[in-house]
């Protein structure tokens, strides 16, 4: 463990405290990551007689669909499935067939929230064929791909999907290929000892009520894994980027885009690919919330500077919502990250050539090398059309980023093997504005600038 400050231990450890005491809560526990490692461990009320420790169990709930999601990922990376495939394609006879593997991904599919019968997460599970078979013209709540709309029941399509491809329930291949290769050998899909029981909090009164726990079969995709505090914090380093060979760290990245948002512009929540996103205190954080009957959880990293939190509770409701990011909040005053230490990096007289100001019209931009060899192109005034961009092996540049991702950027010489301009799918980019020697689209007026 790399541990926090004995001061910024005391902070955090009191922020848990008045949690678990204000909102009443059985028993939680708590961890911090920092650069894939697992920095600080607290818990708060009693498990079988006992603080809660990094090896006790509790159900995630929801954070289940983000291993399934990381399943579905591997199948598109190794060329099984393609995002844009209808589920139809891997499901077939699937009623509501037409809805992609990208918009379940996202819950942008508009198949209804939960599955048709009792409510699935406190009654028995049916098999996958008596869900496929309950599925009709009702279960489209929405036009696919209008809007964000929570589907519980798209993840038990999507592990359908898995098992279907793997020969193999769900669950024994998210333990194969994401569990187990990240050492995460106590996340399991029904508990074991040591395990929180779950329960429900009377509102009115100090007393608990056990909540019921089952195997939800055609539906467990959606929510059945129970994990660990220390489990879950090697999940918040995948997530962050320490991918452990699992997935390609850009496919975790891709996860991590937002596909859609669900409290409009100014968003501060929304979905990735399998990935919950929200954003708060300046930070941009992706993980999973989750929530069974008698639990509780939440785990949430910010890539850019590895850093992670989570929570695990064994009540059914009660949580605030701000402990996490308050946790953070905490992390920042008590122990700011210091910058990364400065040091040149070589770079061949041909990309320094590329370097400085560039015009695009009379707007300045500014063209700089990075340290891994990608090059950006900013606006020098604002933020505007800001992008990064990779050397390709043809000679181009493919944009990684902001208004240019996946747009080719190209360096255009004169015969005599100097700058002429860069072209940026159609737009010129030139050395000076307007600049009448280069291939500016609609030429350039011949009387020049003028007063």
């Amino acid at each position: 463990m790399s541990p926090v400050l004995e001061s910024t231990a005391r902070a955090l450890l009191r922020r848990v405290a008045v949690e678990q005491a204000e909102s009443r809560i059985p028993s939680l526990a708590v961890a911090v990551v920092r650069d894939g490692r697992l920095a600080w461990f607290g818990s708060r009320g009693q498990v079988e007689g006992a603080a809660p420790t990094e090896t006790t169990q509790y159900r995630i709930g929801s954070i289940t669909k983000s291993m399934v999601a990381t399943v579905v990922m591997r199948l598109r990376d190794e060329g099984r499935v393609d995002l844009l495939d209808p589920i139809a394609k891997h499901i077939p006879g699937i009623p509501v067939g037409e809805v992609t593997v990208a918009q379940l991904l996202s819950h942008t599919s508009g198949l209804s929230a939960e599955s048709p019968g009792p409510w699935w997460e406190r009654t028995p599970g049916m098999p996958v064929e008596e869900l496929i078979g309950r599925l009709g013209p009702e279960t489209a709540r929405h036009r696919p791909g209008r809007r964000y709309h929570y589907s519980n029941l798209g993840f038990g399509l999507l592990g359908e999907l898995v098992a279907r491809h793997r020969d193999m329930n769900w669950a024994q291949a998210v333990q194969q290929e994401i569990l187990r290769p990240l050492g995460m050998d106590d996340t399991t899909p029904r508990p074991r000892a040591p395990h929180a029981t779950g329960y429900a909090v009377h509102p009115w009164a100090d007393v608990l009520l056990p909540e019921p726990e089952h195997d939800a079969v055609a539906m467990a995709p959606a929510g059945q894994l129970w994990s660990t505090p220390a489990d879950l914090a090697r999940w918040a380093a995948f997530v962050a980027g320490d991918t452990g060979g699992v997935l390609d760290p850009a496919t975790v990245a891709e996860m991590r885009e937002p596909a859609t948002v669900d409290d409009g512009d100014a968003w501060t929540g929304g979905y990735g690919l399998g990935l919950q996103l929200t954003r708060a205190g300046g930070r941009r954080l992706a993980g999973h919330t989750g929530s069974m009957p008698g639990f509780l959880a939440t785990v949430w990293a910010d890539p850019s500077d590895r850093v992670g939190v989570l929570f695990m509770a064994n009540s059914t409701s009660g949580m605030s919502r701000g402990l996490l990011t308050d946790l953070l909040a905490i992390l920042d005053e008590h122990e700011p990250r210091l910058p990364a230490e400065w040091e040149p990096a070589g770079a061949d007289a041909g990309l320094l050539e590329l370097t400085g100001p560039w015009y695009w019209g009379p707007s300045a931009y500014a063209l700089r090398l990075l340290p891994q060899g990608d090059v950006c192109l900013n606006p020098v005034v604002g933020t505007g059309r800001a992008s990064r961009f990779a050397a390709q092996d043809d000679g181009t540049w493919l944009g990684l980023d902001g208004y240019y991702a996946g747009e080719i950027l190209r360096v255009v010489r004169r015969a005599d093997g100097s700058l002429s301009h860069l072209d940026l799918n159609t737009f010129v980019f030139t050395r000076t504005p307007y600049d009448p020697a280069a291939e500016v689209p609609g030429g350039v007026d011949p009387g020049g600038w003028r007063g």
